[in-house]
């Protein structure tokens, strides 16, 4: 098993990839280990969400992906 990381808008490019898979579990520090230093430093924003479970974490640092689950890698939304 595996937890699903998916690259979303802008992240995508510069990871290069829609999404990865990785060993489980995931942690936060895990999670910047895996993505590469670009994406990495993108996530250390605070304007740039995670979301877990298909929920969005309120605190991103406190991400604890299991087995199975997907990690979504959420940028700024602008719109009006």
């Amino acid at each position: 098993m595996s937890v699903r990381i998916l690259f979303l808008g802008p992240l995508q490019d510069l990871a290069g990839k829609q999404a990865a898979e990785v060993a489980g579990p995931l942690d936060w520090n895990g999670l910047l280990a895996v993505v590469g230093n670009e994406v990495a430093e993108q996530l250390r924003q605070e304007r740039v969400n995670v979301a877990c479970k298909g929920r969005v974490l309120a605190e991103k640092t406190a991400l604890l992906a299991e087995d199975g689950d997907e990690v979504a890698l959420l940028p700024p939304v602008s719109g009006g």
